[in-house]
């Protein structure tokens, strides 16, 4: 199958390649044409995944089409942006009908459930290796950064960390579990969903964010460097799941909380005023923290002591939470 014809069979045909809002041109031409509303700038945002690196070996397809779309449009979601469509550049050892027909699916439902669309790419023969362009609209001026965090804001996270890092023995093939324990975990690896509604919301209230890839201590860390402030973690507010807990125990589970990468959830600095109303929307945050003077990123003990951490940052297919 040559790669026009693999192009038009597996992606062109998809559901989230089809014509749809803020996309005037997709798939068929040099280039996508994007429709951008007046008074709003366009996001964008790439990543690569290669195997071994940021997934592992003979990876079940559908479930990689769904995590490499997923954790793409999570820097949407990180920068307040609504999502407008994609570009997917793969490359593929061999092109093997069955593999990308459960790829495309994969790729197709995480899209559908963002509400993106896939408008353009480029395919190629060699180690399995993705690149996804994710292009987003956020009203002018109105974009989250991650540079203007306020001493005495309110350091907050979007839900439950840890449950991807924890998952890796369960990814690797290394342990097994019921799956009552196992499901959520591998879950939140295979199936990050962006917290694009999040995102929205905090437009105009957060003073910083990003999403969490590398682990909260590394990515807070670059928060206060951006902001030129300290950000103060209390390490117990750090909130982790029973699935997590019955799965690694509680010392693991928070370590993987604090350094494991993959959870794709929002860390934002937010004044203590907006809270209540956040709160109020149903949205799942939680404040565990606060910023101060300083710099660097600070973790306190139960008793409010500051205490070092073994490791800050996630390592692919390391052990950040052993």
């Amino acid at each position: 199958m040559g790669e026009f014809e693999l192009i038009r069979h597996y992606f062109a045909a998809a559901s989230c390649a089809q014509a749809g809002e803020g996309v005037a041109l997709g798939i068929g031409d040099d280039c996508a044409l994007l429709d951008l509303p007046a008074g709003e700038q366009l996001a964008i945002s790439t990543d690569t995944l290669v195997v071994g690196v940021h997934f592992p070996e003979s990876p079940d397809p559908f479930l990689l089409g769904q995590r490499a779309l997923g954790v793409s449009v999570s820097d949407l979601a990180a920068m307040g942006a609504t999502p407008v469509g994609f570009t997917l550049a793969i490359t593929l050892p061999s092109a093997d009908p069955d593999w990308l027909q459960a790829f495309a699916r994969g790729l197709d439902q995480m899209a559908q459930r963002c509400a993106i669309r896939l408008i353009g790419g480029d395919t190629t023969r060699g180690p399995l290796s993705l690149t996804l362009t994710v292009f987003g609209r956020v009203p002018k001026g109105q974009a989250l950064t991650r540079s203007g965090a306020q001493i005495g804001d309110l350091l907050c996270v979007g839900g439950e960390l840890g449950d991807a890092a924890g998952a890796l023995p369960l990814v690797l093939g290394q342990r097994q579990a019921e799956q009552a324990v196992t499901q959520p975990l591998l879950a939140r690896y295979w199936s990050p969903m962006p917290q694009l509604d999040l995102g929205c919301a905090l437009r105009g209230k957060a003073t910083a964010a990003l999403d969490i890839s590398d682990g909260l201590l590394a990515d807070c860390g670059h928060i206060a460097a951006a902001s030129g402030v300290a950000l103060v973690i209390e390490q117990a507010q750090v909130p982790v799941s029973t699935a997590l807990l019955a799965f690694a125990g509680e010392a693991r589970a928070r370590q993987c909380a604090l350094s494991g990468g993959d959870d794709y959830r929002l860390a934002f600095t937010l004044p203590a005023h907006f809270l209540l109303e956040l709160q109020q929307m149903g949205l799942p945050i939680q404040v565990i923290g606060r910023v101060a003077a300083g710099e660097g990123v600070i973790l306190l003990d139960s008793r409010g002591q500051p205490v070092q951490p073994p490791r800050s940052g996630y390592q692919h297919f390391g052990s950040a939470c052993d």
